[in-house]
């Protein structure tokens, strides 16, 4: 009788020490950022076809946003408004700057840098080392059309904070 539980208490501790163990390395990987997926993920910058993304850089310590977008609809348009937005539940939200107005006229192939100051980087959770997401939304409309057929575009940018 004996000897069956000391067989199933040998049993039950094999178990708990691989268990152990099992715990141990996944603690280590976690500690060490290896089960972490936002940072094996590459930055991107997506738009829809109407826009091509050439450069992007999301600054907490300066408190910026650059953006750098080329027209590829393929004649000029005016953009009216691009607002500028986050998943978290402060939105992220920060003052154009460069180009100083709006509405923009922008020329179809050429490349605009358009320029985000006075960001509140730190409040909608980016902190420089990780990633951020900025979703950005871009209305515009044909210089030949006016203003009554604007369209949207919606992008984002995924990339590490500086």
């Amino acid at each position: 009788m004996f000897r069956k539980s000391q067989a199933a208490l040998e049993f039950l501790t094999t178990y708990g020490w691989a268990f152990l163990v099992i715990l141990i390395m996944i603690g280590t990987l976690a500690y060490f950022g290896i089960l972490s997926p936002s940072k094996v993920l590459p930055n991107r910058c997506t738009f829809g076809a109407e826009f091509q993304c050439q450069d992007y850089q999301i600054s907490a310590t300066a408190s910026t946003f650059k953006l750098r977008l080329k027209n590829g609809i393929g004649e000029p348009v005016s953009i009216s408004a691009i607002t500028l937005g986050s998943e978290g539940s402060t939105q992220y939200s920060c003052t154009l700057t460069d180009p100083a107005s709006l509405p923009y006229t922008w020329t179809s192939g050429t490349s605009v840098d358009f320029v985000w100051g006075t960001c509140n980087t730190v409040a909608a959770g980016f902190v420089a080392g990780e990633k951020g997401k900025v979703l950005v939304t871009v209305t515009y409309n044909s210089i030949a059309s006016g203003v009554t057929y604007a369209r949207q575009v919606k992008g984002e940018v995924y990339a590490n904070t500086i």
